[in-house]
Formats: C-alpha cells, structure tokens, sequence
C-alpha cells in the first residue's frame, strides 16, 4: 500500500492545496485534498479488473472553489437541514444562515467543505490514509464553541474505504458529520443510477414537510417508495416520488443501530459487478438521487440521477426535535463516529 502527494492548484488567496493519492493492494485508490477534506475520485476495478471512478468530482480545484453540489466533501459543524437556521440551546437563541432557503444546509455559507484542513498521513500494517483536524472556532457560521475536529479517511487491506470522525468543545454545540460522495458504480458519467440495486437496513424514514425538514414523525416505509428493505431497483418506483425536480431526498431511521458498527446499506451495480456496502454507528442514511444535477458546469457536467448520495448522519433539525437522537456535544465529550465503506464484485 502506498501514499503519494502532489499539488492541486491554488485558492483565491494563494493558499496551495495538496492531494493525496492512497492505494492498496486489491487495486482500490482513493485522491483527497485538504480543501474540504473532500474525497475527489475512488477508483475500483470491476468484476474484469478494469478500474474506474465512481464517485463524481471535478478534474481541477476550480470546480471546488464555486458553489457546487457537496461533491466528495467534509460537511459540517451540521450536516443536512436546520429548520429556519435557528436553535435554543441553554435558553439561548442562535441564527444561522439560511442558506437553502427557508433553512440552513450543510454548516452554512462556508462550511468544513470551504476550508483548508491540516493532513497527516497515516500508515499501518492494515490502513492507509489522511487525518484531516482543524479547529472550527467559536462562532463561525453561527455556532457557539470552539470545536476541534478530525476527519480520518483510509483504505484497509479488507478493500474499505473507512471514515472516522471525531470532535470535542469548549462550549457545548450541535455537531452531524457526514461524507457527502456521489457514487455511480457504473462509473462516474456512465449513465443513471436508477438501475443499482439497493437495500436499507430500515423499516421507518423521516417524514418531511415541504421545505424538508422532518416532521417529528417516523413513519413506516412499508407501502411506500420508500421501502427498500428488500433489494429493489433505484428507479424501480422513483416517479412515484412526484414533487419537482423529484426524486429521492430523504432521511432513514436505521434499525438496531446502538453506536456500534451495523451494516446500513449495500448497493449492486450488475454490469460490473461491483458492490458496496455500508457500515456506519450513526442512527440514520440519507438518501439522495442527485435531482439537481443538472448538466452545468457548476456540477460536473452531470445530469439529473447519475450519481446517488447515502449519507451516514444523525436526524435533519435534531436541535430542533427533542425526541431526535441528541446532537448536543458537551463540554468533557467525545464526539465520534465511524462508517465503512465495503467494496466487492460478485
């Protein structure tokens, strides 16, 4: 197994930003920069040996530095939505920015995904790969706290691509991580996703009202298109979503998750043969079709359900739903979650 760096370009005030090249024996390699801690391609072979990337991105930083879809990043201090960019937290009051209007998504303005984070390799006998830390000072987007956090990505011998996230604050402060990579395991521009087969380890979601935020309930997925709790096509039921631009963007409620690591999903692509299933100890998986890709270049070049999103996550607006898993880190706390992505071909 082996690390390699090079540079990837410059940020509008000069800062160079680094990439860094890991791959193992098995033929998996993975590419991230330090800006956003974003994982820009991961190249698999397929059931022939022939290798592609399957996860979109961008070819130069340029790409990365506008406004685009998440593509492979970090997201935080909050990952998903929070209702009306606000929350109380100790009988105070914070706003935030409401930058998916009427709410706020993704950390806000200039999230973790908009940041240059610090690296240092990591080599074992079993992984290889990049920690990510920065510290998020107190007040930035919002936030109350200073909150030093990791991001680790690596590769294991056992063909995962593994992501821990860590944190810990000196004030207390809502926190949700997720990696937000678009996958196609088709391989990225080759097509729609609608064809993968895909099931999740859940029996509820969360209902959503019309700006998607959760209702408070969690329902059912039976009778639903909602419902994949056993091996279904994508597409199979996807324009039963109706809405505009439709599709799937929703938040499951995984069962029997504890905090340890459980299997949350697995995804088959036929014509490769490529397979992958995910591991997380977070509570809930977002689901999501790439509806608003929609062939600019400010996406890629991607169009509309090439590319789906399953973003390991606690509860959209938790801070806002005292019957949500809590995503209050106190002081003293630890902050960590883990999610194991399993590559095979079948």
């Amino acid at each position: 197994m082996q690390i390699t760096q090079d540079k990837f370009g410059k940020t509008t005030d000069g800062t160079e930003v680094q990439r860094f090249h890991c791959k193992n024996d098995a033929g998996l390699a993975l590419s991230l920069i330090d800006y956003g801690a974003i994982v820009t391609s991961l190249e698999l072979p397929d059931r022939t040996g022939k290798s592609e990337n399957i996860t979109l991105g961008f070819d130069s930083l340029d790409g990365y530095l506008e406004r685009h879809p998440y593509f492979g990043a970090t997201v935080g201090r909050y990952c998903n939505r929070i209702a009306n960019g606000s929350f109380v937290l100790a009988g105070k009051k914070y706003g935030l920015a409401t930058n998916n209007s009427p709410n706020h998504l993704h950390g806000g303005e200039i999230g973790f995904d908009r940041k240059i984070w610090d690296c240092e390799k990591i080599a074992t006998e079993n992984e290889i790969g990049i920690r990510f830390t920065r510290v998020s000072p107190d007040g930035e987007e919002g936030y109350p706290g200073n909150l030093t956090v990791s991001a680790t990505y690596t590769l294991t011998t056992d063909n995962e691509l593994k992501i821990v996230f860590s944190a810990q604050t000196d004030a207390a402060t809502p926190i949700n991580l997720t990696n937000h990579c678009y996958w196609n395991l088709a391989g990225a521009g080759n097509g729609a996703i609608l064809d993968h087969d895909l099931q999740v380890e859940a029996d509820r979601y969360l209902a959503i009202d019309q700006t998607m935020i959760p209702t408070g309930q969690i329902a059912t997925v039976q009778g639903t298109p909602l419902d994949f709790t056993q091996t279904e096509k994508i597409g199979s039921r996807i324009g039963q979503m109706g809405g505009d631009p439709g599709g799937y963007d929703h938040c499951y409620a995984l069962r029997s998750q504890d905090g340890t690591l459980k299997r949350a999903a697995r995804v088959r692509e036929a014509k490769s043969g490529r397979v992958m299933e995910i591991y997380t100890t977070q509570p809930g998986i977002q689901l999501y079709t790439g509806n608003f890709l929609d062939g600019t270049a400010e996406v890629g070049g991607f169009h509309q359900q090439e590319a789906f999103c399953l973003e390991t996550q606690h509860y959209p607006n938790s801070p806002n739903q005292a019957d949500f898993p809590s995503t209050i880190l106190e002081p003293g706390e630890r902050f960590q979650q883990t999610t194991v992505h399993r590559f095979s071909t079948e």
